[in-house]
C-alpha cells in the first residue's frame, strides 16, 4: 500500500489535490510547488495537523459531547443555531400568513350553508356575526380566533398538553351551543348531533392516551417499621482462681512415718 492510500481511523485520507496540478513553467514556480506538496504530505503524516484533526472527525462519531474536539462543538453549536434561526424565521413568515389569511375570511351569509362541512360550520359563522354587531370586532376575526383555537386545542391535545386538552373541550362545548343557537328549529337537532360526532371522532387524536380509569399503585410504602426479635442472655461467670492457690495451709500434713 502506497503512502497516498494510508488509512486513519478505519477511513482514507483525502487525496492529495497538489498532486494533480502541473508544475508551472519556471524555477521559482517549480520551487514553490514543491514546498507546498511537501507541506501538504507532511500535514497528513502522523502527528501533522490535518492527521489530527481528521482523526478527531473520525473520533466524533463514537465519543460523547466531552470528549470531542472543541472546534467541532463550535462549527455544530454555528450550524444549529444558524438551522433554528430559519426555521424560526420560515415558521413566524408561515404563521403571519395564515393568520392574515384566517383574519381575511368574510363572514358568510344565510345562503353559504352548503354540503356537510357547511351544516356544521355555516350556523358558527352566523351566530358570530350577529354577535359581533354588538361588540368592537370584526366577524372575521371573531371566526379567526374560532379557528385558531380549535386548531391549536387539536396539536396540542395531540402531544398530551393538558392546557391543550382543556381549550379543546371549551372549544366544542361552546361550538354546540353555537350551532344550537344559529340553527332553525327543523334542523337543529340534526346539525347539534352531527357537529357532536365530528367533534368526538377528532377528539380521538385531541384526546389521545386519556383515560377515566383510577390508577392504583400497588407499591409498598417506603418507611415500613422493622420488627428485628433480638435475645440477650447475661450470665455471671465466677472469677478463675491462680494456679497457686488450688491448696491452702489447712490441707497441709505433715508426713508420719
Amino acid at each position: 500500500m502506497s503512502h497516498n492510500d494510508r488509512q486513519m481511523n478505519g477511513q482514507h485520507r483525502p487525496n492529495s489535490i497538489l498532486d494533480q496540478f502541473e508544475l508551472p513553467p519556471g524555477r521559482k514556480g517549480k520551487q514553490h510547488l514543491a514546498r507546498l506538496r511537501t507541506a501538504w504530505r507532511e500535514s497528513w503524516e502522523e502527528g501533522g495537523f490535518l492527521y489530527q484533526r481528521w482523526e478527531e472527525v473520525g473520533q466524533a462519531r463514537h465519543a460523547g459531547w466531552h470528549e470531542i474536539a472543541l472546534w467541532i462543538k463550535t462549527a455544530g453549536l454555528l450550524a444549529g443555531i444558524s438551522l433554528i434561526i430559519m426555521m424560526v424565521d420560515t415558521a413566524s413568515d408561515i404563521a403571519s400568513a395564515a393568520l392574515k389569511g384566517l383574519s381575511d375570511v368574510p363572514a358568510s351569509n344565510a345562503a353559504d350553508g352548503t354540503g356537510l362541512w357547511g351544516t356544521v360550520d355555516h350556523p358558527i359563522r352566523v351566530f358570530l356575526a350577529d354577535q359581533a354587531a354588538h361588540l368592537p370586532v370584526a366577524p372575521a376575526a371573531l371566526y379567526a380566533f374560532w379557528q385558531l383555537t380549535g386548531l391549536l386545542g387539536l396539536i396540542g391535545g395531540f402531544f398530551g398538553n393538558a392546557g391543550a386538552r382543556i381549550a379543546w373541550l371549551l372549544f366544542g362545548i361552546s361550538s354546540l351551543a353555537m350551532i344550537w343557537s344559529a340553527t332553525p328549529d327543523g334542523g337543529r337537532a340534526a346539525a347539534t348531533g352531527l357537529a357532536a360526532l365530528m367533534w368526538a371522532l377528532a377528539s380521538i387524536f385531541a384526546l389521545r392516551g386519556l383515560t377515566l380509569r383510577p390508577i392504583v399503585h400497588n407499591h409498598p410504602p417506603q418507611f415500613m417499621p422493622q420488627f428485628n426479635p433480638t435475645l440477650h442472655l447475661h450470665a455471671t461467670l465466677p472469677a478463675p482462681t491462680p494456679a497457686g492457690d488450688d491448696f491452702d495451709d489447712d490441707n497441709v500434713r505433715p508426713l508420719q512415718r
